[in-house]
């Protein structure tokens, strides 16, 4: 049944099943630990803390200037920002795209997800989402009135789809299947091989096949895009996003790529969500494509630093992880003393005032696991070593390590 308030009035239904979301709670809950006095870390939220580049910056503040940048914009955004996405996407992923028809700019990436979903869902339809995987895949799927229908990951499969066992189930009712390499929370990267046969699964039973890719810059010396080598009419789709590759998170900018006609039917929804991008923003995230491949190394030399302490931290207390991992976050097997890593997440915020993400809110393949972010400067991760150690020391953790 749907929620109700103190006046009888009712939430609609297709918000059954669709809880707030994780960290929206969690952020309150941090938030009145430190009203109260406590000193709380966060190592939970992937929201980049380093700045854009100042060019970019510095061409939000010209823009803003400039006469006619406070107007509506086109919902398709300006043929400047299409055009500079499309360059981005030949340099670095070898995939040419036509600006004018391949390439939807989005008010951030995650609106993309609810757009493809509201697009394409039709009530009953199912859509195949991963465990673990990003909440929003399925949150998406059931406000579309859709079912989600979980495919599980394993570190024994390099957390890719079990494509075998896909094909002995039932596939007859499913219209999308969401994939997401770079992996989120788990690091693992795809390869083209990968992808190719991901690609050939959804082709032969008829499903539309999307990668969100945001992460493909970070940590990652081999960007690689789904779109790579596909037909214009292939049944494939891309989202990507500033929001990590670029420090950009808050600025809200991404894309949705691939398929023309797709992207034509997208459009008629969103169309009736938005009213179009801040122009003065679409011109800075021009700048920030422009940027060179220094960009990208100057912020993994900071991310790669952050790692070698996330790996200390995480030996602390114990954890197992792979190290070829990608992204801004450090998943992480638990020791098996923890019955789980919502327990590990709970003393770890109780005891030293770390909050670390458990790995259960990307689903049930994550039970054992936690999820570490790399959002915070090297100080903080002195800081939260120095306290954990202490508090191994002084036996607060022991029993549990």
């Amino acid at each position: 049944m749907s929620d109700s308030n103190n006046n009888g009035y009712r939430s609609a239904p297709r918000l059954d099943g669709v809880g707030e979301y994780y960290f929206s709670k969690k952020l309150r809950e941090i938030a009145n630990l430190k009203f109260k006095g406590e000193k709380i870390i966060n190592l939970g939220i992937g929201s980049p803390d380093m700045d854009p580049p100042e060019s970019v910056i510095q061409c939000l503040i010209d823009s803003v200037k400039t006469s006619g940048s406070h107007m509506y914009q086109s919902y398709k955004g300006i043929p400047d920002l299409r055009n500079a996405f499309s360059e981005w996407y030949l340099k670095y992923f070898r995939v040419k795209l036509d600006p004018e028809s391949q390439l939807l700019p989005l008010i951030g990436s995650k609106e993309g997800i609810m757009h493809i979903s509201m697009t394409f869902i039709h009530s009953g339809d199912q859509a195949l989402v991963p465990n673990p995987g990003y909440p929003a895949y399925k949150a998406a799927t059931i406000l579309a009135d859709g079912i989600p229908v979980e495919y599980e990951l394993s570190a024994e499969n390099n957390w890719f789809p079990d494509l075998n066992a896909l094909e002995k189930m039932d596939l007859s009712n499913v219209k999308i299947m969401w994939i997401n390499y770079p992996h989120m929370p788990t690091g693992a990267k795809a390869t083209t091989d990968q992808f190719k046969r991901l690609i050939s699964f959804a082709f032969h039973h008829g499903i539309i096949l999307v990668n969100d890719n945001p992460y493909s810059f970070i940590l990652n010396d081999e960007p690689l895009s789904l779109l790579e080598g596909v037909k214009k009419d292939d049944p494939v789709l891309e989202l990507n996003s500033l929001s990590k590759s670029h420090n950009m998170a808050g600025w809200r900018v991404g894309i949705v790529a691939g398929n023309a006609d797709f992207l034509n039917q997208i459009l008629r929804f969103k169309s009736n969500m938005d009213s179009g991008m801040f122009k003065p923003v679409m011109m800075a995230a021009v700048k920030a494509l422009q940027e060179s491949k220094d960009w990208y190394d100057r912020i993994n030399r900071q991310y790669a630093n952050r790692r070698l302490l996330a790996w200390k931290l995480l030996d602390l207390i114990g954890c197992k992880y792979d190290r070829t991992q990608s992204g801004m976050f450090v998943w992480a097997e638990i020791p098996g003393s923890w019955e789980s890593g919502e327990e590990l997440a709970d003393w770890l915020l109780e005891k030293a005032g770390v909050f670390v993400a458990p790995g259960f809110i990307f689903g049930s393949q994550g039970g054992r696991y936690i999820r570490i972010s790399l959002c915070n400067d090297i100080p903080v991760w002195e800081k939260v070593i120095k306290h954990v150690k202490e508090n191994i020391e002084s036996k607060t953790l022991t029993d549990q390590i």
